[in-house]
């Protein structure tokens, strides 16, 4: 019987080199594969660099104190930043303008709502523009809303004073709010007998100043006095009413009593 010889495991030179050179090819691959993706790593990694250089790191914007503000509050400040005379001061000018004159009265005019409806508009130029309905009207005239612009005009806000004479006849004197010069000062035509005799009578019962009246509200509250006024107490004497505004821009009105300076009434217009 014939014996298949037995086969020989083991591999042949040939076969052996070409096992090696495979071998060696699939270390190669794998290099450059590991190489190729540590290169696109580092290549992403640098781009993102780069691109960091050049487009600024976004934030989220926080809110503006400004635009966080109300309509009146904005109004307000936009005023009070103009203005670079203060009260006492135009107080003192005011006064100055009539002899033996009392202060009764004084605004800073776009600051109130009150203000704004009773006095001329401070952003007044005379110039035409165009109405709601087509025809002319004067530039600061109410808009279509009905409320005129509070924004200082060119020549800045202003202070609109009442000082009386010893019998009760007030004038009127408008003070440049920016560099304290009198722009206006005359007799109040609209007053009669019966108003001189009643602002005369109030005079007499304040024995305390306005300007001590404004010290007692800014002690209480902070702020810018924007308002001075002689008024009744409801026939229970009489009183200076203070407007001040605040750092937020909030008005708080005291009604503080012309005879002792105590405080009988405090509100705050948070609008």
């Amino acid at each position: 019987m014939r014996l298949e010889p037995r086969r020989n495991n083991r591999l042949s030179p040939r076969s052996r080199n070409l096992r090696a050179t495979g071998a060696a090819a699939c270390l190669a691959a794998a290099a450059l594969l590991l190489t190729s993706c540590g290169q696109s790593s580092d290549s992403a990694t640098s781009a993102a660099t780069e691109a960091a250089k050049v487009l600024p790191q976004r934030t989220t914007a926080s809110p503006s104190a400004t635009g966080d503000l109300t309509e009146d509050q904005q109004e307000r400040k936009t005023v009070l930043d103009a203005t670079k005379v203060t009260f006492d001061d135009a107080a003192t000018t005011a006064v100055g303008e009539v002899a033996n004159g009392k202060l009764v009265d004084l605004d800073l005019e776009g600051v109130d709502d009150d203000d704004r409806d009773e006095s001329p508009s401070p952003t007044a130029t005379g110039s035409p523009s165009p109405s709601p309905t087509g025809t002319a009207s004067p530039t600061g005239s109410p808009d279509a809303t009905g409320s005129p612009s509070a924004s200082p005009g060119a020549d800045g806000p202003v202070w609109v004073a009442e000082v009386a004479e010893k019998d009760g006849t007030v004038h009127t004197v408008r003070i440049n709010a920016v560099d304290g010069k009198v722009i206006e000062a005359r007799v109040d035509a609209d007053q009669d007998a019966e108003d001189k005799k009643q602002t005369a009578e109030w005079l007499s019962q304040a024995t305390q100043t306005p300007e001590q009246a404004a010290k007692v509200a800014t002690e209480k509250k902070k702020g810018t006095v924007t308002s001075v006024s002689l008024d009744d107490n409801d026939g229970n004497g009489v009183i200076w009413s203070v407007d001040v505004v605040g750092s937020d821009w909030k008005k708080t009105t005291f009604d503080v009593d012309a005879k002792n300076d105590t405080i009988v009434r405090e509100e705050t217009d948070n609008d």
